[in-house]
């Protein structure tokens, strides 16, 4: 049998342990007064399972015979998941240099653009397709439009964070030989974070896959599409079928998608 022991730092002396004390009260307090703001209550949850389990049973047996109507929209959610990832790729490289502290000397520059990605990772790709929906109509391109412009917030802040973490000998070795920012780039930072990148593209790839099914509830395509148009037609079990047919793309797009990062992972290492 394993005997286990606790590694992390303990207090030291009266005040340490008296501070850590204070701290989870903090804490507790702090958990009490957002569970009364979440209005969190097991009582109201158990009083809606009945309705919960009613819904659960006209949704019994799924309607599978609308499987071959199913496979356009699926292929249609797939394609805007791969064009949504592919164009948030796009601006996130550039824009990651630019926030990156290592690379960008101007502070300005460097606020600016990481407030800039902040703000458009801060906005729910539902909103951002809302307002694609309106400008370009109904139809997979706003989803596209809202998934990529999400998406390249977020990638541009993972991109410049692994810019951030890497080793500083390369660059300052190029830098002392007279390089030229561009083959900095080139030669002492893609080497170093292309492994981290493509692992971060394959898992967004897989979060719009997801997003995805949830924009065509707004009109942006998919399966989200039929999914709301069953519900509104009280036809239960076709929404059973969707959302069967969407976990399984999903398992399917987590699978293929982990056992790309562990093997680019593990390349990258030797």
């Amino acid at each position: 049998m394993k005997n286990y022991a606790w590694t992390g730092p303990l207090p030291e002396g009266r005040r340490g342990w008296f501070n850590l004390l204070i701290g989870l009260c903090i804490v507790a307090w702090a958990l009490q007064w957002s569970a009364n703001g979440a209005q969190l209550s097991g009582s109201e949850l158990a009083a809606g399972l009945p309705q919960i389990l009613d819904f659960l049973g006209r949704t019994l047996p799924p309607d599978l015979h609308i499987l071959g109507r199913l496979v356009a929209p699926a292929l249609e959610t797939v394609q805007i998941a791969v064009w949504g990832t592919l164009l948030a790729v796009l601006p996130a490289i550039p824009l990651s240099f630019l926030a990156a502290r290592n690379l960008q000397s101007n502070r300005w520059i460097y606020r600016i653009t990481r407030q800039a990605l902040n703000v458009v990772r801060s906005i729910n790709e539902l909103i951002l397709a809302l307002v694609f929906v309106s400008a370009v109509g109904l139809g997979p391109f706003p989803g596209v439009l809202a998934l990529a412009l999400h998406g390249a917030g977020m990638l541009g802040k993972f991109f410049a964070d692994a810019i951030e973490e890497i080793d500083q000998g390369p660059i300052e070795a190029l830098r002392a030989t007279g390089a030229r920012p561009l083959q900095v780039i080139v030669y002492g930072v893609l080497p170093q974070v292309v492994t981290a990148w493509i692992a971060v593209v394959l898992y967004r790839f897989e979060v719009n896959l997801r997003s995805a099914t949830v924009l065509g509830m707004v009109g942006a395509g998919g399966l989200g599409f039929e999914l709301v148009s069953s519900l509104k037609l009280f036809r239960y079990p076709e929404t059973a079928t969707c959302i069967i047919v969407i976990t399984v793309m999903v398992i399917v797009a987590d699978t293929l998608s982990s056992q790309l990062r562990h093997r680019i992972q593990r390349d990258g290492r030797h």
